[in-house]
């Protein structure tokens, strides 16, 4: 009997723990989080505020969210014994310091990737420990290269906590990165895929919920991938929104083999409009350029997600004028301003997120 109600009253500390912090004695709620928006157009910060800092550390993420960002993205891939991690490229070599370790010399590989023959050192080459080892780089040379060296690669799980302990609620947009090419090189206890251990990372930490439900307000997410038979796979396993990223029409999708034109048919929207909430593509997709980096009249993409109740994610925007159609005299609000307006897109990938803010402030 002792034993039980031991049990009992253990079991009330922790769920009160959860809700409640204890100041000198007492329980005292924290305030709740500002509400999220219901509706776009989304700030979303591309691999963090990496206009700034190196893609996808933990110091981009965080600036991304003192910038104002409504979600920090990313993507994600693994290491060779199976931990998720966020990283880009399938190799490790445009965004890390590898090439200075000796260490890792032995490591440089070729690989067929997305039907190219690629040398370099693959991520899924390297344990949690050695990947925790090497410290990220500023991807391009024309941007700050003053914070090369000082940050590792985070893992999922790091990545989810900064979102989960800001003081506001703020959303997650993770990418199901390459998944063919880590089922390929990467293999997990009982038959698991890439895609099972994304999704059972996310289940972990509450992400499971519906498109604007009360619950996914508390906890935005939305989960991306270019390739079609993850979002089939994954369909079943949550109920989060997805998001199916499109390619150009004359690329093949990494896992079926088909270019992407027969993605962008009637038929196949219809289809896939059952099983994700938006489409991504990127912007000159949408808005295509001329030889003279002029724009051309937008196509219909974004009037036929709309009409089967898809939202738009579009991609790449930054402050530098050479990303930018000339049109827009090197000034990304000029740019935020017909891509929000104009085209009428709802969820916007930025570079410098703090540049969309203060457009949509």
């Amino acid at each position: 009997m002792a034993a039980s109600v031991l049990f009992l009253s253990t079991t009330l500390l922790l769920l009160l723990a959860n809700s409640f912090h204890i100041l000198e004695g007492r329980l005292i709620k924290p305030p709740a989080k500002p509400r999220f928006k219901s509706h776009g157009p989304y700030n979303v910060a591309h691999r963090g505020a990496n206009g700034e800092f190196p893609e996808s550390s933990i110091a981009a993420f965080k600036r991304a969210i003192e910038n104002g960002a409504d979600f920090i993205e990313t993507d994600i891939g693994s290491t060779r014994d199976g931990v998720l991690i966020c990283m880009h490229d399938t190799t490790l070599d445009a965004v890390t310091d590898v090439a200075q370790h000796p260490e890792f010399a032995h490591k440089k590989a070729m690989y067929v990737d997305e039907g190219v023959n690629v040398t370099g050192f693959f991520a899924v080459d390297f344990t949690l420990q050695e990947i925790k080892t090497l410290r990220l780089r500023q991807r391009y040379d024309f941007r700050d290269q003053s914070y090369n060296g000082l940050f590792e690669i985070p893992t999922f799980e790091e990545y989810i906590a900064v979102a989960l302990e800001a003081d506001r609620v703020v959303g997650i947009d993770p990418e199901i990165k390459s998944p063919f090419f880590i089922n390929k090189h990467v293999k997990w206890p009982g038959g698991e895929l890439f895609e099972d251990r994304f999704v059972k990372t996310l289940l972990k930490y509450g992400y499971n919920d519906p498109y604007n439900s009360q619950k996914w307000l508390k906890q935005p997410v939305f989960i991306q991938t270019f390739a079609p038979t993850s979002i089939l796979h994954i369909a079943n396993k949550t109920k989060s929104p997805k998001i199916f990223a499109l390619g150009p029409a004359d690329a093949l999708a990494q896992d079926t083999k088909l270019p992407y034109s027969h993605y962008y048919t009637d038929e196949f929207l219809d289809f896939i409009a059952n099983y994700v909430t938006a489409l991504s593509t990127k912007k000159f997709l949408i808005v295509p350029m001329d030889s003279s980096h002029k724009n051309l009249p937008a196509t219909d993409f974004v009037e036929r997600a709309h009409v089967r109740d898809l939202l738009v994610q579009t991609a790449t925007f930054s402050n530098e004028a050479q990303f930018m159609a000339r049109d827009f005299a090197a000034d990304p609000e000029q740019e935020f301003d017909y891509f929000i307006r104009k085209v009428h897109a709802d969820i916007i990938l930025a570079d410098h997120p703090a540049t969309l803010s203060h457009y949509l402030k």
